[in-house]
């Protein structure tokens, strides 16, 4: 049986991606590329690992078996490139960075631009998700570095890249929107904006601490959609201050009163060693760590 590393990184493209052409968009090579790869896999291994048709392809039970151990040898391969690389002091490689919608928006473009001008040759390539998601993704391999929010114990060389603070997000035509800060009790007559993501148990702390009933009038999924609503003038919300970079004339952001604030902590797996390429990312975003 001969199984190469080009397959194993088009099986796993193939899902990271979503579909055969986004892969192939991934890894720089023609969507037959991508799937004469995973073709050919299946012939050697005797059987299907994607489940091809309507919608993203997905892994069958067998491949889905496979996908931990097609992780593990890329990780190893990935690993020994960097060691070769790092041997002439010249970090090289690929990072996959997991992060949320709001840290993708307002803490990623320009720590990206950073990376890539003090590691020339190591490539980052972003992941956008939900907390419970990046610990699942470290834990499985698909990444190797997340920016988590609040992490109970974090591992040695993590490091600390924002404390981010909470405010009120609200039309700029809002009685309260020339405050120099906001008590969550003020919100309470308003109609209130939600999106039940990473940031939802600070603002359901924040209210608890107030005394104040928890009642948002309308659920969203995305971030953009919030925004628009409040802009819009539909209601208000209470999102961290990365949403800034989001915002237009027609919002405001106003700080909370008492001060809310989270930590985002960029680390890795705990659980096994750092790539060479991740260490070298964690150490020219904060050298001293946490």
């Amino acid at each position: 049986m001969n199984i190469n590393l080009a397959q194993l990184r088009a099986f796993t493209a193939v899902l990271d991606a979503g579909g055969f052409a986004a892969a192939a968009e991934q890894l720089g090579i023609s969507q037959s590329g991508v799937s004469h790869n995973v073709a050919a896999m299946e012939r050697e291994l005797g059987g299907p690992v994607l489940v091809r048709g309507a919608g993203p392809p997905r892994p069958t039970p067998f491949g889905e078996r496979l996908l931990v151990h097609a992780r593990s040898a890329l990780a190893a391969a990935d690993a020994m490139c960097d060691l070769a690389a790092q041997r002439n002091g010249l970090p090289a490689g690929t990072v996959r960075l997991a992060a949320q919608p709001a840290v993708c928006q307002g803490l990623l473009p320009n720590l990206l631009t950073r990376w890539r001008q003090e590691l020339p040759r190591v490539s980052v390539t972003v992941f956008e998700g939900e907390e419970d998601e990046m610990s699942a993704w470290l834990k499985d391999g698909t990444v190797d570095l997340a920016v988590l929010v609040n992490p109970p114990t974090p591992a040695a060389g993590s490091v600390q890249v924002a404390a981010d603070t909470f405010g009120a997000l609200l039309p700029a035509d809002h009685p309260l929107a020339t405050e120099p800060s906001v008590a969550v009790d003020e919100l309470e007559d308003d109609t209130f904006l939600f999106v039940d993501g990473g940031c939802a148990r600070f603002i359901r702390e924040a209210y608890q601490r107030a005394g104040v009933p928890f009642r948002p009038t309308h659920r969203v999924s995305e971030l953009a959609t919030l925004v628009t609503m409040v802009r819009a003038g539909v209601g208000v919300s209470v999102v961290p201050a990365l949403v800034q970079t989001m915002l237009t004339p027609e919002a405001v952001f106003v700080p909370l009163r008492p001060r809310l604030t989270r930590a985002l902590v960029l680390t890795g797996a705990p659980a096994r060693p750092w790539p060479p390429a991740a260490v070298a990312v964690l150490q020219a975003t904060a050298p001293a760590g946490i």
